[in-house]
């Protein structure tokens, strides 16, 4: 019988990938990627994380995912497969969204951009791209659309935090401080000092995961030029004390502003009411994917939520661990969990039965065999303050 050979996953880089390792960078293998969770000479992950909240940290995201769908019918096929509403878009505007299964659950979160009257861009989680664009590849063949995968086509650089504004202008001809947040422009990147150089028609989002203003940028996924925009964004925010961030610090950050993570607070198991995350859901706008089993659920209500905790005895709520009632039964699961560096508290996300989601009731985490006390909080836990 003939041997089998063992196959090794294929770990995918992103443009920035030698980069990182010149910095010096802490890196981990992250939904089939080498990335860096943080940066040891910077200080890791809570000044980074600190970093975004005071002045400006840049993340590569370059492992997100990109889809474009354009053509006639672009907005029914969006329409069809998202569950916002896109009719609401004007160019240049985007909107948080999610595609669904038929049952209401997750398929993906994402981010959908209107970039012109039939051409929108759908950025969606670096371990679902491949089902994502097979997914919507799948059910849009009805609609006079194009779908293309773009995700290999940028490298996606994250800059956040409230010396965001600041920093970007220094470096594009876009005209930053009246774009919105959730709205996208398209500049010039320049050199800080002598315009010697720049990259053209480069898209500018306002766009981030960290519950702080900012932007994210989109630049030619070539190691040349994705290193000359990294550098650009070092060079020139070192006024503002720029830090370059890793994973751990974007998993705190979202965490404290109480943004969902797939395969975490949404999943394929997880549905629309059950995550919270209604407001973005348009049952008025017409049919979509999911729309009638959502309809269903609404009416039969949920068994559990998302809620907040926030530990009062010592002890760290780390994914998957169990959520018991006063009496030691299991009632829930947390989702995510860990301190946060700018509340030096330790918080979590939990799916509990709506009877134990009241603010303010006391249950517990099973942390190594023992019951440990936490608080039901508001989320989210952070909530930057807006400028007048």
């Amino acid at each position: 019988m003939p041997a089998v050979e063992a196959t090794t996953p294929i770990i995918r880089k992103t443009a920035l990938n030698a980069l990182h390792r010149q910095m010096g960078a802490k890196m981990v293998e992250f939904n089939g990627w080498d990335m860096p969770v943080e940066y040891p000479k910077s200080g890791g992950i809570i000044t980074e994380h600190m970093a975004v909240r005071t002045g400006v940290g840049i993340f590569d995201v370059s492992h997100m995912g990109d889809i474009r769908i354009s053509g006639p019918q672009a907005l029914a096929a969006v329409q069809h497969i998202s569950m916002n509403d896109a009719a609401r878009l004007a160019v240049g505007q985007a909107q948080y969204s999610a595609l669904l299964y038929p049952q209401g659950t997750f398929v993906d979160d994402v981010i959908v951009h209107r970039l012109g009257d039939d051409e929108y861009l759908l950025v969606i989680n670096a371990g679902t791209r491949e089902k994502d664009f097979n997914w919507v590849r799948d059910n849009t063949r009805q609609f006079d659309c194009r779908v293309e995968n773009l995700s290999d086509d940028f490298t996606q650089i994250a800059i956040q935090g409230p010396k965001a504004l600041e920093l970007l202008t220094k470096l594009t001809d876009a005209d930053l401080s009246s774009l919105k947040f959730y709205w996208v422009a398209r500049g010039h990147l320049l050199r800080a000092e002598k315009v010697r150089r720049y990259l053209t028609n480069v898209l500018i989002a306002r766009t981030g995961y960290t519950g702080e203003d900012g932007f994210e940028i989109y630049v030619p996924s070539d190691e040349f030029n994705s290193a000359w925009a990294w550098n650009l964004l070092l060079e020139a925010g070192k006024e503002f004390g720029v830090l370059p961030c890793g994973l751990g610090a974007r998993n705190t950050l979202r965490l404290e502003a109480k943004l969902p993570l797939y395969g975490h607070e949404i999943s394929d198991t997880i549905n629309v009411w059950e995550a919270g995350l209604d407001r973005f859901c348009k049952m008025e706008k017409g049919d979509f994917i999911g729309r009638a089993a959502l309809e269903k659920a609404r009416v039969a209500g949920v068994k559990r939520v998302l809620v907040g905790l926030e530990m009062i005895d010592r002890g760290i709520a780390r994914d998957g661990y169990k959520v018991q009632d006063a009496a030691g039964r299991e009632i829930g699961y947390v989702t995510s969990g860990s301190p946060a560096p700018s509340l030096k508290k330790n918080i979590a996300l939990a799916y509990v039965p709506p009877a134990f989601s009241d603010i303010g009731r006391v249950i517990s985490v099973e942390i190594r065999g023992q019951g440990v006390k936490a608080e039901v909080v508001a989320t989210p836990f952070y909530k930057r303050q807006k400028k007048e």
